[in-house]
């Protein structure tokens, strides 16, 4: 659980520098789409940092809940590092764009792997 909880600590804190730089340093620079689509990539980090910080803390409940840390995890650098990327015009956008809809995916499972152990248990 450790690891769940270092990326947690990691995710949360680079939401936050990374919803500054893009409310400061990107202002200028991008375009309203792009500050939208930003803080959307920083808002769904921030979210699942604590879903993250959230799950590892219910860890000894009993429930099976590792499939939805992975999900997380996977989905947010995903969907998150996509959209940042894309605003950022780093690398080729039909590389990115195919793949924020599967880190969004990823999210999806790991909340729907969440409420299939809530039910279960």
């Amino acid at each position: 659980m450790k690891f769940y909880l270092l990326f947690a600590s990691c995710s949360g804190l680079f939401s936050v520098i990374l919803g500054a730089f893009g409310a400061h340093a990107l202002k200028e620079r991008f375009t309203a789409a792009q500050l939208v689509s930003w803080e959307t990539g920083v808002r769904y980090q921030m979210f699942h940092a604590l879903a993250i910080l959230l799950l590892v803390l219910l860890a000894d409940r009993g429930l099976q809940l590792k499939p939805s840390l992975v999900a997380f995890c996977v989905g947010t650098i995903l969907f998150s590092g996509s959209i940042y990327l894309l605003c950022l015009q780093v690398g080729p956008k039909a590389l990115w764009g195919p793949i924020t809809p599967l880190g969004g995916l990823a999210l999806i499972v790991g909340w729907g792997w969440l409420l299939v152990e809530v039910i279960r248990s």
